[in-house]
């Protein structure tokens, strides 16, 4: 990750010289016709905040390190803090970059069975909207609105980072800027990935998908003024930093995406403190898609049963809820082969220029089924899938208004078809899935020759094998199609016209 965030220097921020009536700052074209006093406010120098810093700057916190500034680690602050004993310690391993600090990850201190608490955090060490924004009144009002949970904690630990050891919260902002966001794969989401190395995504979905959470983002940073402002403790706490002036959008673009890698969703807790930050949850804590133990609120604290053994110094996991790759890619920074959740998306249309697409509409919803429907095909799963399609599909191709009276008259979802259309449903699904494979540079062999070189960067790798797996998906459709293709009566039959066809994307 790139970029320092940030060095304030002594700055003159302008305020309302009178309180706004909250109906006319949300309007905030009209804060320059309001008079302003100006005052200068000096704010200290920060380390790197949340996302990361230079290798520079790491080798500053490096020498700092040396002279005993840091030698209170996350794990002896929190003992200091009240955190009851546990099972866990914090172990290293290298980063890809020589530049960067190790990876810390949360292991097992001793042997622990199925069953066992690894660790439990009280509450007064996890950071939610209810502690930040202090009225969770006010917490749910904003997260049902414009801003999301992510947007009002990154805004937060911003502020308690320009604190510096002021800040309650020092030790813990202190390892999330080691950790710079990244994942246990090392590697940060895309996200914060350059354009050149957003090139390895293409031919994949998630780099639209990326663009459009980033998009997102600065829509996220266009309403923080607007947090600051409804929120009580932080306009007490912080009066003269008014987010948009205080921070650049890419020192809030890198805060949104580490509390993103971070974060946890609760259950069965009050919308205020549904997302968490906890000090020994992730980025520390792995995730794993094929595991079931998770961070779970109880009474006055977040613990973690384990649900599995561990023998001692093994590194611990928690499941990350039934993610397919391209999220855990997106939110995480990485990639898990063995994601049982894993899944990719067919999106296909009715025309609506087709006469009797009405009609359609009517028998497609009857079915479940919607005029524009998207198709999970999951892993695994392809054939089923490939299945699941061709009744909407051969629904689309229907032509006779006879037999479209038919099929409205009828309960089941079959309709029935000729053999030229039947081959010309399953051409244009096969060709569907070729286009597809055609969009990715790479094929499934050069994408195993990359992944068996052992000095091939950490994004390229995650990447690469994000787009492998969505490959061996889609190729499998592909499979599965051209044997229902081979098992028609007479596969010479050439396929049917068809003016009205759905659309597949």
């Amino acid at each position: 990750m790139e970029g320092v965030i940030t060095c304030f220097h002594t700055k003159c921020v302008s305020l309302p010289a009178r309180p706004i009536p909250l109906s006319r700052w949300r309007n905030r074209n009209l804060v320059s016709s309001i008079p302003r006093r100006s005052l200068c406010v000096s704010a200290s120098s920060s380390d790197t905040l949340l996302a990361g810093g230079s290798p520079k700057e790491d080798e500053r916190q490096s020498k700092v390190s040396s002279k005993g500034d840091d030698s209170e680690d996350l794990k002896l602050w929190m003992d200091k803090k009240g955190l009851p004993p546990c099972k866990i310690l914090l172990k290293e391993r290298p980063a890809h970059d020589q530049n960067h600090k190790p990876i810390h990850y949360v292991a097992a201190s001793e042997d622990l069975q199925k069953g066992d608490v690894a660790f439990s955090v009280p509450n007064s060490l996890v950071v939610t909207l209810e502690r930040v924004l202090g009225n969770e009144t006010i917490a749910e009002l904003l997260t049902t609105n414009k801003l999301s949970e992510l947007a009002c904690l990154a805004l937060y630990l911003m502020y308690e980072k320009k604190q510096g050891k002021k800040s309650v919260w020092y030790p813990y902002i202190r390892e999330l800027d080691r950790q710079r966001g990244r994942g246990q794969l090392d590697v940060e989401s895309p996200l914060l990935w350059s354009e050149a190395e957003l090139e390895y995504l293409t031919g994949s979905p998630t780099k639209a998908e990326v663009l459009e959470r980033a998009e997102g983002i600065k829509r996220e940073y266009s309403e923080l003024d607007t947090v600051w402002f409804m929120a009580g403790s932080l306009f007490q706490q912080y009066p003269f930093d008014i987010p948009t002036e205080a921070f650049s959008f890419e020192i809030f673009k890198q805060a949104f995406v580490a509390i993103q890698s971070c974060v946890v969703h609760l259950q069965n807790v009050s919308l205020a403190r549904r997302f968490a930050l906890v000090p020994l949850g992730p980025p520390l804590l792995a995730y794993c898609s094929n595991c079931k133990a998770m961070l779970t609120a109880v009474d006055d604290a977040v613990e973690l049963v384990v649900d599995r053994a561990y023998k001692a110094g093994d590194p611990i996991v928690a499941w990350c809820g039934p993610q397919p790759n391209a999220k855990l890619l997106l939110n995480y920074g990485f990639v898990d082969e063995d994601n049982p959740y894993d899944r990719i998306i067919v999106e296909a249309a009715l025309s609506t220029d087709d006469p009797q697409y009405q009609d359609k509409r009517l028998v497609a919803q009857r079915n479940g089924k919607l005029s524009q429907q998207v198709f999970q095909v999951r892993v695994g799963k392809e054939r089923e899938a490939v299945q699941d399609m061709l009744p909407y599909l051969r629904l689309g191709y229907m032509s006779d208004p006879a037999e479209m009276q038919s099929v409205i008259s009828s309960q089941g979802p079959v309709c029935s078809m000729s053999p030229c259309m039947e081959r010309a449903v399953l051409d244009q699904l096969a060709d569907y899935f070729m286009r597809r494979l055609s969009r990715y540079p790479t094929t499934l062999k050069e994408d195993d020759a990359m992944l068996a070189d052992p000095s091939l960067n950490p994004r390229k790798r995650v990447a690469t094998r994000l787009v492998r797996l969505e490959k061996k998906m889609l190729a499998a459709c592909l499979v599965a199609t051209v044997d229902f293709l081979n098992e028609l009566p007479d596969t010479s039959i050439s396929p049917c016209p068809a003016l009205y066809a759905p659309s597949l994307k």
